[in-house]
């Protein structure tokens, strides 16, 4: 009888792929922008790259083992976390950042809330918030062609639109960090996972409208198509928005709370990066709102059909 009932963990995919089936799909997406990145960077940025996915598939597999779990790094979803982790880096940090990063977030951020379908935040975003706090210099120190300079989003941040080109930053070439700077090639892998139907519009598009509203309303530039692509081009919201935001573990599974989600995403980057200290602010955003997901639910969770509705006497 027990046979009968089989009972895993989220994310629960009604179709007939598979969890492997659908992280091999977005690492698959994820190679433009990082193929481009290493083009753009170099071959350290490969390095980054490659110590950041494959030290995530090892951690995986080391704390499987340690405590008698099935193994399942063949799933991709560590590779995944991994290369997004990488993609999140500059190109100049230190190897070692990117192993600690990938610790942090297969062991602290995944396994030890239970493994995928468990952890409560990205893990790729936990990692790098968790290193932008202990290592801020460094990984806020951004080159370009062997030149250290700011990046797009802090010249707008300090209200010098002269130094801003949409052109180079729909094309990447722009300092940033490896894998967030080519809009054109992090759309094109968004595409291939629209196509296959792995994420829909709802929370990237919603994400994205709301904050180029709302730079437009308090960004104090007005309806400038220079200042709103540069918030829109600039920084990690196109990374964000169709490749963490997405996250089938840390997202909402109601569509209304998709779209609670995706307008509060949009809010709290728009004021982080029109009135806090820093230029970026979507890794903190997703971060916050991976946290309120079970309260969206909750809130926009349909009532079951029969229940709920009001009793006539």
């Amino acid at each position: 009888m027990g046979d009968m009932l089989k009972v895993s963990n989220s994310p629960h995919v009604r179709d007939k792929r598979t969890t492997a089936g659908i992280m091999r799909d977005v690492f698959i997406a994820l190679l433009p922008a990082s193929i481009y990145g290493v083009f753009n960077f170099g071959a350290r940025a490969a390095l980054i790259l490659i110590v950041s996915t494959v030290s995530a598939v090892v951690f995986e597999g080391i704390y499987q083992k340690c405590m008698g779990q099935k193994l399942t790094i063949s799933d991709c979803s560590a590779a995944v976390t991994g290369l997004l982790l990488g993609m999140n880096l500059s190109h100049t940090v230190p190897w070692w950042m990117a192993v600690l990063g990938s610790a942090f977030a297969i062991i602290i951020v995944k396994q030890l809330f239970g493994g995928l379908g468990q952890n409560f935040m990205n893990p790729a975003l936990g990692a790098r918030c968790f290193l932008m706090i202990s290592f801020a210099g460094q990984m806020t120190s951004f080159t370009y062609d062997g030149v250290t300079g700011a990046t797009p989003l802090a010249y707008v941040k300090n209200g010098d639109l002269s130094m801003i080109n949409v052109k180079n930053m729909f094309f990447g070439n722009i300092a940033g960090t490896i894998g967030e700077t080519s809009a054109f090639w992090l759309l094109v892998g968004a595409i291939y996972l629209l196509v296959r139907g792995v994420i829909s519009l709802r929370i990237p598009a919603t994400y994205i409208i709301t904050v180029a509203a709302l730079v437009t309303l308090f960004g104090g530039n007005g309806f400038d198509i220079t200042y709103i692509a540069a918030h829109v081009f600039g920084g990690g919201l196109i990374l964000g928005a169709f490749f963490m935001a997405t996250d089938y573990v840390s997202s909402p599974i109601t569509v209304k709370g998709q779209y609670v989600y995706a307008v509060l995403l949009g809010i709290l980057t728009a004021v982080f990066r029109l009135y806090g200290g820093t230029a970026e602010g979507v890794s903190y955003s997703i971060i916050i709102c991976n946290l309120l997901v079970p309260l969206i639910e909750k809130v926009t969770m349909p009532t079951p059909f029969g229940m709920g509705g009001k009793k006539h006497e």
